[in-house]
C-alpha cells in the first residue's frame, strides 16, 4: 500500500503516488535550478505541459498517477540538462530542506548502529543491521536463519547483539512536524 498525494501542476490537480511525487519534485526543481530566477514563464509552460502529458496518459481523473507514468513523462519531456546548465547560485545555495549547505571542511556524523524500531521481527537487530548496510532486512534474517541453523552463528551471538546493540532512538513529533 502506498501513500498518495494531490498536487497541483499546471493549475490542474492530480493524485501521485509518494514515489511518483518525489521524483517528480526533484525533476522540476533540477529544471528550475538551470532555469533564469525571473523566469516563471517557462516553468509554468514546463508545468502545464506535464499536466497534458499525465491528462493524455491516465484515462480517469480519479487515477493515481504512477512512477512509471512519471517517468515516461519524464522521457517524452527531455532530461534536466536540455534546459542548459545549473546556476551557480542554484549548484552552490542551500539544500531542499533549509538546512545550511554543509562546509567542504566538516565531515559528516559517523553513523551508528541501533536496533531497528520499525524493521523488527523479534528484536530489531537484522532490521538494524539492513539499515547499517544499506541492505535488505529480509536478507540478513534469511543469512542469519541459515548461520544458526548450520552452526556458523549461535543463538548466543543474536542475543548478545540485543543486549549489546542500544535501540534505535524514539523520534519526536510536534503538531508542526512536516512528513519527510
Amino acid at each position: 500500500m502506498k501513500e498518495t498525494v494531490t498536487v497541483n501542476i499546471g493549475s490542474e490537480a492530480f493524485t501521485l503516488d509518494d514515489d511518483a511525487c518525489r521524483t517528480l519534485r526533484c525533476y522540476l526543481d533540477d529544471i528550475r535550478s538551470r532555469l533564469p530566477e525571473d523566469d516563471t514563464e517557462t516553468m509554468g509552460d514546463i508545468e502545464r505541459r506535464i499536466a497534458e502529458i499525465f491528462r493524455e496518459r491516465v484515462s480517469s481523473p480519479m487515477r493515481v498517477i504512477t512512477l512509471d507514468v512519471v517517468r515516461a513523462t519524464m522521457t517524452q519531456m527531455g532530461t534536466p540538462a536540455a534546459f542548459g546548465e545549473p546556476r551557480r547560485d542554484a549548484a552552490a545555495g542551500a539544500p531542499e530542506n533549509g538546512d545550511p549547505a554543509p562546509k567542504e571542511d566538516e565531515t559528516p556524523s559517523p553513523r551508528k548502529l541501533y536496533r531497528s524500531r520499525t524493521e523488527r521481527s523479534i528484536a530489531g537487530v537484522c532490521g538494524g543491521l539492513g539499515e547499517y548496510f544499506d541492505a535488505d532486512p529480509t536478507m540478513i534474517r534469511l543469512v542469519t536463519l541459515l548461520l544458526i541453523l548450520f552452526g556458523g552463528l549461535s543463538i548466543w551471538a543474536y542475543i548478545i547483539l540485543w543486549i549489546v546493540i542500544p535501540e534505535q532512538p524514539a523520534r519526536k513529533f510536534t503538531l508542526n512536524d512536516k512528513k519527510r
